[in-house]
């Protein structure tokens, strides 16, 4: 029996693994790998305090700063995944998809989400070298090149205007012919002398030979196909959190983002909590879901503390 369980392994879960042990609540954390969507990108430019690090460094960082703390008072169980939650009287239940089910007062869920692939041929092929799904991450890297950005809501014109303030032009692509996005995000990228649109856009293929030279696309009105020359793609169809092993326990939005209290991070299960890019917050970083964590982390440490069922 935990005071805690913390599920997941990418920076919120990590932040929130330390800030738990430090604090000396009796924690588990459950995860089936470290460090989360960014441990596929090649240069990571804006984790606070490192000018630059590849994913697969990243994860081995947080891997071994919260193993520092593994001991009497963190628990951590790998190579599995939370399948299930069910609630007690005092507690709560996970069922893993490896070894026994584990029991806490309390639960973290930070179990991220993946985005949403990119179906064409090229697509996987190209997949880090020079198609990339987080500008945040990867954007300065195309710096002064042509670039294009898949997708027509407000992620994708988020991304656009990001890209426009280093990039020499920016093309999105639009699968059909009115956007998603809200207006004023529209009007602000489409009013940028370096910003290009293509509506109803289908599409066919990532081409290139070491990394991408560039996108053919259809025009699904005409049925004519074209080629775009860029050196970069950058894909903002959606993201998939992952949450479906949630169940119906816990409210959630339209696309399974789980319902959170933005001040406190609670759901609607007075014992779960949850942070990260699993959660209906508007905003979706690393840094983000760190310190996102971090506040939950603490709302959860008051709650066990001024409660009798810390254990």
């Amino acid at each position: 029996m935990y005071e805690l369980a913390i599920i997941g392994g990418g920076p919120a879960g990590a932040a929130a693994a330390i800030y738990a042990a430090r604090k000396r609540l009796k924690t588990v954390m459950v995860l089936e790998e470290w460090g989360g969507q960014s441990g596929v990108s090649s240069d990571i430019q804006n984790w606070v305090g490192t000018p630059s690090i590849s994913g697969a460094a990243l994860a081995d960082n947080l891997k071994k700063h919260v193993m520092q703390y593994a001991g009497e008072f963190l628990t951590i169980i790998t190579s599995t995944r939370a399948t299930g939650l069910t609630p007690k009287d005092k507690s709560v239940e996970i069922t893993l998809s490896k070894g026994g089910p584990v029991q806490a007062s309390t639960v973290l869920i930070t179990t991220g989400a993946n985005r949403r692939k990119l179906e064409a041929p090229g697509a996987a092929e190209f997949d880090q070298k020079g198609l990339t799904y987080c500008a945040s991450c990867d954007g300065p890297l195309f710096a002064d090149k042509d670039v294009a950005v898949i997708g027509g809501g407000n992620a994708a014109f988020e991304t656009a205007l990001q890209l426009l303030a280093y990039c020499k032009t920016v093309t999105l692509l639009n699968r059909g012919g009115s956007f998603r996005a809200d207006e004023i995000s529209v009007a602000s990228a489409l009013a940028h002398p370096n910003m290009r649109v293509i509506k109803n856009s289908e599409i066919t293929a990532v081409v290139g030979e070491k990394f991408v030279t560039g996108l053919r696309w259809k025009d699904s009105l005409t049925g004519k196909e074209k080629l775009l020359s860029v050196e970069g793609v950058f894909v903002e169809i959606g993201l998939l959190p992952n949450t479906g092993w949630v169940g119906s326990l816990l409210e959630m939005n339209a696309v399974k983002q789980i319902k959170v209290d933005p001040r406190t991070h609670k759901t609607s299960h007075a014992r779960i909590w949850a942070a990260g890019d699993c959660t209906d917050g508007l905003y979706h970083q690393n840094n983000i879901a760190a310190g996102d964590a971090v506040k939950a982390l603490e709302d959860i440490y008051i709650f066990l503390r001024t409660n009798e069922q810390s254990v």
